[in-house]
């Protein structure tokens, strides 16, 4: 990305766009009724929505054909500025700036065609697909590599995103929202996963984020379900003995469920007291509910990592995904990675080694595995994911390299509920902060020194001292 265009690119507060050529491969299918259907890549779909997402930009597409497929598109992708059967393209484009009160320079343009060229003579930065007209190539800012209906928004898109935005992760380090740091020199990012130790309580759900504050901790994390989704229907109507009586395993698990009332709580409880939270989405819908939040990261738990329905549509989110490997073998990790680095190749991610037992022996725990992948996915921050009973194995995973580690949470081991067995307790929490961060002390820089607490000691007992240790003469 040469400079001028960088600069270009970093004032542009509205992209638009032409559709056939561009958000189609200029294909159309033929009906009854006429032109109906456009074959539309979802690549590009993903560019509109990185562009809102992370440079708080919107799309408009102008089009001088009135295609139902391309109205269909655009409210798939919430395209409010959209103009169908334009036949001047400039007056169209004047009357966007006077309206948004927006300057020419303002706005980029992408189109394929010859009555795209006087607009383009009129945008801040233009643009067009490799497969354009010889003219337009010409009049083009930035010639994409990708042709129409195959990506080219896309790839003009993050042109622009990246000129707008830094990388959240840089040098192994990556960067919250919230400007909280996670990697390789930051102080460990703790955990502490209620997931559904709250038993359905918001009640228990508030105290669990109090000791966890208590603690200082530096997250709290919850689980999100669709029950429906979730749990094998074969399951649905065994009988279960619950706090709340005896019922079906599905209203059991609709009853530890939170909805948007717990959460938007949780949500606010959380911001309140200063801590950041997020989920485990275990499902596709979950994401959706759990977009109405501003969450800091989400959590694929290690029974996902083959699901890639889900796995996308986070990706979609644009927010940071912890990856955790538990019952993976190394083939299914690269997999994993494959698929998100294609969807984008910096992706802001994180791995979590994990091994997924409830509670896990010592000898099953395998933590050089933390170092196993920080060798093969360097720049990735790696950290633990920890189901063991003690605190000793999670206070090594941090001295062994791990940047964030995450343990279950509960107010009481002996709650009724499956996971609060694995789960540390608030005084053990505590101790494990404290443990971690006086690890993160005594680790030091790696450089030798003579400290000052060792002088007195060293002129009282060496028999050779070095002449920079020696008392200086009063003069």
């Amino acid at each position: 990305m040469n400079d001028i265009l960088k600069q270009k690119a970093a004032g542009i507060k509205l992209v638009l766009t032409d559709c056939d050529g561009v958000l189609t491969d200029a294909g159309v299918y033929y009906g009854v009724d006429g032109e109906y259907l456009k074959k539309f890549n979802m690549r590009d779909g993903m560019g509109v929505e990185r562009l809102r997402k992370y440079a708080q930009i919107e799309t408009g597409i102008i089009t001088g054909e009135n295609s139902p497929s391309v109205i269909q598109r655009a409210q798939k992708l919430h395209i409010t500025e959209l103009y169908l059967g334009v036949k001047d393209k400039p007056a169209v484009f004047k009357e966007i700036c006077d309206r948004l009160n927006l300057k020419a320079e303002e706005i980029a343009y992408i189109g394929d065609d010859y009555n795209d060229i006087q607009i383009m003579q009129l945008a801040g930065l233009t643009a067009c697909p490799a497969d354009a007209l010889p003219l337009i190539k010409t009049q083009a800012d930035f010639v994409c590599e990708s042709a129409g209906g195959e990506g080219c928004f896309r790839e003009f898109a993050e042109f622009i995103i990246e000129a707008q935005t830094s990388s959240p992760i840089k040098n192994g380090v990556l960067t919250l929202s919230n400007g909280r740091k996670i990697g390789k020199g930051q102080p460990s990012y703790i955990i502490a996963e209620i997931g559904i130790n709250h038993n359905g309580s918001l009640d228990i759900a508030k105290n669990l984020i109090d000791e966890a504050v208590a603690a200082k901790v530096d997250a709290v994390k919850f689980q999100k379900r669709t029950p429906e989704i979730c749990v094998p229907k074969d399951q649905w109507e065994m009988m279960r003995d619950t706090p709340w009586g005896r019922m079906s395993y599905i209203d059991y698990k609709r009853k530890t469920e939170f909805g948007i009332a717990e959460y938007a709580t949780i949500d606010q409880y959380c911001k309140k007291l200063g801590i950041d939270w997020f989920v485990s989405a275990w499902d596709a819908p979950s994401v959706d509910f759990m977009e109405q939040f501003d969450t800091v990261l989400y959590k694929l738990a290690s029974a996902s990592l083959t699901d890639f329905a889900l796995i996308q549509r986070i990706l979609e989110t644009g927010k940071p995904l912890m990856l955790s490997t538990g019952m993976s073998t190394i083939k299914e990790i690269e997999t994993t990675l494959a698929y998100i680095r294609a969807f984008d190749e910096d992706y802001p991610l994180f791995i979590a080694h994990s091994t997924s037992a409830y509670p896990c022996p010592p000898q099953e725990l395998n933590l050089k595995m933390i170092q196993t992948l920080e060798a093969k996915y360097p720049g990735i921050p790696v950290g633990y994911s920890g189901h063991e009973t003690g605190l000793a194995t999670t206070v090594a995973a941090v001295a062994m390299g791990a940047t964030f580690v995450e343990r279950h949470f509960t107010l009481d081991r002996a709650m009724w509920g499956s996971d609060h067995a694995a789960s540390v307790e608030p005084q053990g929490l505590q101790r494990l902060v404290r443990d971690i961060r006086d690890i993160e002390i005594a680790a030091g820089d790696g450089q030798k020194k003579v400290y000052e607490s060792e002088l007195a000691p060293m002129k009282r007992l060496r028999v050779n001292i070095s002449d920079e240790y020696k008392e200086k003469p009063v003069i």
